[in-house]
């Protein structure tokens, strides 16, 4: 029998249940305040989230001293842990027991009914475990990437899996400093194909792929991830047509090129949290994106020593569970619409349906079918014949329906009356998303295939979100909304955008879980205010026409070479540092002014091998000050070289000097520079954000570096490291503000 005819006698049983309709609920208001893992474990490095099929979510970490607070010494070897709300998290215990290794930055896939959680080990090579529930017990497939030699020049970690909208399975990994891709086989258990090589960066790794809007987004980190109060990790990322790309960022650079990126989603503040990143995300009931990520606190960034897994002893960053809404404004994914992670409360998830069930009980629901029982959904609907089975209370307005079906289910989106319903269905026979739309008893049909091979055994959500009358209808199999079937619809005159929902069937076996509906999230749609210099202050600023300024000193100079020449101060590098116990560098200063202030500098570099740099110093004394230059540093495991806008600081840790650097935007042989200084006397530190420009014009801004308060800074310049290159500096301009 054909579907429509199915659907009829669907509608005949429908109808004797009496709609019965209920007020919208309100979302409660709550909050949460990061980190999220505070009071359950004191780290939890390289999250990872899913959704389990019991509506559980399910959060898993980096091995780690997770209880060191409380009393113990070693550490857990992939932790988990699980939240209903995605703020109050607890310890389900170590999906390794008793490991030996230390295995790092897991992801966590369903695939095919299966959960697949893939790690990294320590030493290198990439490990795969599949389990029947999100706790397993997990049976082990081994290394699918090897410890070397695996065909991508890098570091053979930070793994994570993809589902493509054609229903293919990837790969995508790498460290230090390449991020490769390759398909995987329709089980996601081997490796198959070609390796491509999708991003080159310094320091960049943490790949994480997910599709929105046609298009592949490649999120990666960069700059270091684990040193205290001196780790410079950055979210960023690319997009593409393709998951193999080429993945571009918003300036059009290649994710391949050989320079510093933009695009970046996620930064430090400046506001307690350091180092955010290896990201991965999740999606609440009303269709909100988080970022799900680690940062390091400011005030106690530090583990004491502790024994780790492998037996040796280990000074660890602490590393605890953040969240922050993601938005996407102009095609472009960025955290708290650019303001970086939150330290105050927030608008939690919406993580509770304004009507819906997990179908632990029929509480709520017209069930024309009986409840059944599964080791991973707990309670589910079960189909006995064709029909309906509903809500008992409706919903309205703009909102978003989602379910989890399989073996041929539908999810009903709105039903008003047996003549006027909206459903899609995972329809087996012609293995299509099938969005029905049925008004005055007439229906019409939308239709887009599923991938070959879909495997109608298994959950898989269905989830529509309807805006006015615009609905958009999505399949995938563990809500990362990574589609492989999309519909969009604009619904006819008469269709309703009111009614309850629930589960359709066509006739016996097909089965339906975690029916529910939440009102439908409100986009962000702009960016926060990228900072903006005030007043050119002359008697700070210098445009290098004179013969000389007696505004400037040096420190250990005069530079060989420095001249002041054609509007221009030209300096070739030097073979000196500026760098911990290496002081021998010349730097050249003059006082900054009074309160906060942005510098600027136009600067033409041609280094060509590493570690040339030349730039600006906010400059405190040998061992404190902010840099922000132009740097030619090596790509590992290759002959190739980057050209980095390299942001560092200098300061004291743990009674000696460190040294660590963020990236900022692509380093062009002309450069725009600018430091923008703010003193936080309440806090008693100097806080300095870092911007570069390629035209001038158009800023790519940055993270925030911090150092506790002590003087004032002056401005300076610098060239150095290896002799060979030549810096011009066009102007050094000061503003207010």
């Amino acid at each position: 029998m054909r579907l429509r005819a199915h659907l009829a006698v669907a509608a005949l049983v429908a109808g004797l249940f009496a709609p019965v309709t209920a007020p919208a609920a309100a979302q409660a208001a709550a909050t949460y305040t990061n980190p999220v893992s505070a009071g359950t474990v004191d780290t939890f490095p390289d999250p990872a989230v899913i959704k389990g099929k019991d509506g559980i979510w399910y959060a898993y970490g980096t091995t780690n001293p997770i209880l060191n607070s409380a009393g113990e010494t070693g550490e857990h070897v992939l932790p988990i842990l699980s939240s209903t709300d995605l703020v109050h998290w607890t310890y389900r215990g170590d999906a390794v027991p008793g490991g030996t290794v230390r295995l790092w930055a897991p992801d966590i896939r369903y695939i095919a009914g299966s959960y697949h959680l893939t790690y990294s080990q320590s030493t290198g090579g990439i490990g795969l475990r599949t389990g029947p529930t999100p706790l397993g017990p997990w049976t082990d497939h081994g290394l699918i990437v090897p410890s070397g030699g695996s065909g991508c020049p890098t570091g053979n970690i930070d793994q994570a899996l993809f589902t493509g909208a054609d229903g293919a399975h990837y790969l995508y990994w790498g460290s230090y400093d390449v991020l490769c891709v390759q398909r995987l086989n329709a089980a996601a258990t081997t490796r198959v194909g070609e390796i491509t090589q999708v991003a080159r960066g310094r320091r960049a790794e943490g790949g994480f792929v997910v599709h929105r809007d046609g298009w592949y987004y490649l999120f990666f980190s960069d700059g270091g991830c684990c040193d205290g109060a001196y780790s410079g990790y950055t979210v960023k990322v690319g997009r593409s047509a393709s998951p193999l790309g080429p993945f571009k960022t918003p300036s059009g650079l290649d994710l391949m090129d050989l320079t510093s990126k933009d695009g970046i989603v996620l930064a430090a503040n400046g506001d307690r949290w350091i180092g955010p990143g290896h990201n991965a995300i999740t999606t609440d009931l009303a269709g909100q994106d988080w970022l799900v990520y680690h940062a390091i606190p400011a005030g106690d960034p530090d583990f004491p020593p502790v024994t780790g897994a492998n037996g040796a002893t280990l000074r660890l960053t602490k590393r605890p569970l953040m969240i922050d809404r993601l938005d996407w404004i102009g095609g472009w994914p960025v955290v708290r619409a650019g303001a970086g992670p939150s330290n105050s409360p927030q608008t939690a998830p919406v993580t509770t349906w304004t009507v819906g069930s997990t179908f632990a009980s029929l509480a709520g629901w017209s069930a024309a079918w009986p409840l059944a029982t599964g080791t991973d959904s707990g309670g589910y609907l079960s189909a006995g014949a064709g029909g309906f089975s509903l809500s008992d209370a409706t919903v309205s307005g703009d909102v978003r329906v989602e379910g989890d079906l399989r073996a041929g289910a539908g999810l009903v989106i709105a039903y008003a009356d047996p003549s006027n319903h909206v459903v899609a269905w995972l329809d087996r026979a012609t293995n299509r998303l099938v969005v029905a739309v049925t008004v005055g008893g007439r229906r019409t049909d939308q239709v887009a295939a599923l991938p070959a091979g879909f495997a109608h055994t298994a959950w898989h959500t269905v989830a529509a979100q309807r805006r006015g009358r615009a609905l958009a209808v999505e399949v995938s199999a563990d809500r990362l909304r990574d589609a492989v079937a999309t519909v969009s619809i604009t619904l006819p005159a008469g269709a309703p955008v009111a009614g309850r929902i629930g589960a359709a069937a066509t006739g016996a076996g097909a089965q339906a879980d975690n029916i529910g509906a939440a009102p439908l999230y409100q986009p962000v749609t702009a960016r926060v205010a990228d900072p903006a210099p005030g007043a050119l202050l002359p008697a700070c600023s210098d445009e290098f026409e004179a013969a000389s300024d007696p505004a400037w000193s040096w420190v250990r100079g005069p530079a060989a070479g420095a001249v002041r020449t054609g509007g221009a101060l030209v300096w070739p590098t030097q073979a000196a540092e500026l760098h911990t116990g290496n002081n021998t560098a010349s730097v050249l200063l003059r006082d900054a002014p009074a309160g906060d202030f942005t510098v600027e500098t136009k600067l033409t570099f041609d280094g060509t091998r590493g570690n040339q740099q030349a730039g600006l110093v906010l400059y405190r004394n040998d061992d404190r000050y902010f840099k922000l230059a132009h740097s030619v540093l090596p790509l590992a495991n290759t002959a190739l070289f980057l050209h980095q806008t390299e942001f560092g600081k200098e300061g004291d840790r743990a009674g000696g000097v460190a040294n660590a650097p963020m990236f900022g935007g692509p380093a062009t042989p002309t450069l725009w520079l600018r430091l923008r200084y703010h003193h936080d006397a309440a806090n008693g530190e100097d806080e300095v954000r870092a911007a570069s420009s390629t035209d001038g014009v158009t800023w790519t801004w940055g993270g925030v570096w911090t150092l506790p308060h002590s003087g004032p800074y002056r401005i300076g310049l610098i060239s150095m490291n290896a002799t060979g290159a030549t810096a011009n500096f066009d102007h050094v301009r000061t503003y207010a503000g």
